[in-house]
């Protein structure tokens, strides 16, 4: 799954958006972000426009777990 987000700003009021775009559709989400981009070289009101992915068919959750209590990595100095 992709998610786009970009922010809105109209009359010194900015306002998050979203949409979101199923796994297949990367080319459609990279197009969607273009054509934000396109509209904020033209001067309107947008702007931070990115895109974040997740895999559903990961088996864990994403970042950093704890290590094994037997695990035992060191930095070997010569």
């Amino acid at each position: 799954m992709y998610m786009v987000y970009w922010t809105e700003v109209a009359d010194g009021e900015s306002s998050a958006q979203g949409r979101d775009f199923p796994s297949e559709e990367m080319g459609a989400a990279l197009k969607f972000m273009e054509q934000l981009r396109t509209r904020q070289r033209a001067g309107e009101g947008i702007c931070f426009v990115t895109m974040s992915s997740e895999n559903p068919d990961s088996v864990g959750h994403p970042g950093v777990a704890d290590p094994s209590p037997d695990y035992n990595w060191k930095k070997r100095r010569r």
